[in-house]
């Protein structure tokens, strides 16, 4: 599923480049649910953004700091 078009070199977290067309991204859904669950306890400060980034890298298999996970929650609207 196409969602966005490519804006930037960084391939944002929960999608990847799409395969016919590289200045389209696709959604990665798997990886969108896990960064969803989440959002809510950092927000709460039930978890930390260092143990947030690890949870996810490990959950996903895709690496993300603590600063990208904070660029990211500030930046996407989350409820």
């Amino acid at each position: 599923m196409v969602i966005m078009k490519r804006s930037s070199s960084t391939i944002p977290f929960g999608y990847k480049l799409n395969k016919e067309d590289n200045t389209k991204l696709d959604k990665i859904p798997e990886e969108l649910e896990v960064l969803q669950s989440i959002v809510p306890m950092i927000k709460d400060k039930t978890l930390s953004l260092r143990d947030g980034s690890a949870y996810l890298s490990h959950m996903t298999g895709r690496s993300i700091s603590h600063v990208g996970l904070k660029k990211i929650i500030e930046k996407r609207n989350f409820e």
